[in-house]
């Protein structure tokens, strides 16, 4: 049995295409990879839903021990039959020549009108890879959130979101995995990085500060 894997000998891409671009791209693959027993699959066709890569940030008070949240209407999760307002963190799509902690800077003053200090990296991963490439880059950033809320966004791009300064323990319920847990535990990032934090949590209001 075959264990082990060479993504360019093990694949074949006979023929690729771009059947749509716009402000997303879908490119159309027809190719073969090796089996696990040794073989090739037939030729196949897939999809792939292109829209660059992502990074996300939970902005998080250590001294006031609370989390900043944002709210917006999403299409995903109306087009899933879900309420299209959730709750989330500030995220966003990288730019070209853009690193993904430029990115979460950047965003969190566009999106919660907040400037990240310290920030710290929980990890990265693909979102959807049996039909997406996109790899997103998660961060934790230490705010000082006293006196933000409000709307926020900018408008030439549509954004209409809404910030709230949650208490650690109010916000953690928010993305608890179960039926009645609300919009929250709709967004899997959120609630990754939320359990994140739950796990270091004492640690992080030891090295960023508690006076």
């Amino acid at each position: 049995m075959k264990t082990t894997f060479d993504p360019q000998e093990d694949v074949d891409i006979a023929e690729k295409d771009t059947p749509f671009s716009g402000y997303f791209r879908v490119d159309r693959y027809r190719l073969k990879h090796r089996r696990f027993n040794g073989g090739w699959t037939a030729l196949l066709e897939r999809e792939i839903f292109e829209r660059g890569h992502a990074a996300a940030v939970l902005p998080y008070d250590p001294v006031a021990d609370k989390v900043v949240l944002i709210e917006q209407f999403r299409l995903g999760a109306r087009a899933a039959g879900q309420a299209p307002w959730l709750m989330e963190i500030v995220a966003g799509i990288i730019e070209e020549g853009e690193s993904p902690e430029d990115l979460v800077r950047r965003e969190s003053v566009e999106e919660a009108g907040v400037e990240l200090h310290d920030v710290e990296s929980i990890g990265h991963y693909l979102v959807s890879p049996g039909g997406s490439s996109e790899m997103l880059y998660l961060y934790c950033g230490r705010v000082d959130s006293r006196g933000l809320g409000g709307i926020h966004g900018l408008e030439a791009e549509g954004e209409d979101i809404r910030v709230e300064v949650l208490p650690f323990e109010q916000a953690v319920q928010l993305y608890s995995p179960c039926e009645t847990a609300g919009k929250g535990a709709l967004n899997m990032t959120a609630a990754f990085a939320m359990q994140w934090l739950q796990i270091n949590r004492a640690r992080l209001r030891r090295q960023w500060g508690t006076e």
